[in-house]
């Protein structure tokens, strides 16, 4: 599995809009509204890094009132649960 984080710039009058509109297109598996220099952050969940291409250039970059995006990929996911489940491993 690749995952890709977009941060986007939308036209602020339209960010629940468009926030919708990315939530439902194949491929994005979570939207964020969020403060700071980005409007909304796209999780992208894809099983091959040739898949990120249709998501991000065929699909989400002509949503209408995208204005700009910055793309992240991940090389490892962490979490309290995958941690916790490490450390206990091997004990009752």
């Amino acid at each position: 599995m690749v995952t890709a984080f977009v941060m986007i710039k939308t036209d602020t009058n339209r960010i629940p809009e468009i926030a919708q509109e990315l939530a439902d297109k194949d491929g994005i598996t979570q939207v964020y509204s969020v403060t700071g220099a980005w409007d909304l952050i796209a999780m992208v969940g894809v099983r091959e890094f040739e898949d990120l291409e249709d998501v991000i250039s065929d699909r989400l970059s002509k949503i209408t009132g995208i204005q700009a995006t910055e793309t992240h990929l991940a090389f490892r996911a962490y979490s309290r649960n995958d941690l916790e489940e490490g450390f206990a491993l091997g004990f009752e």
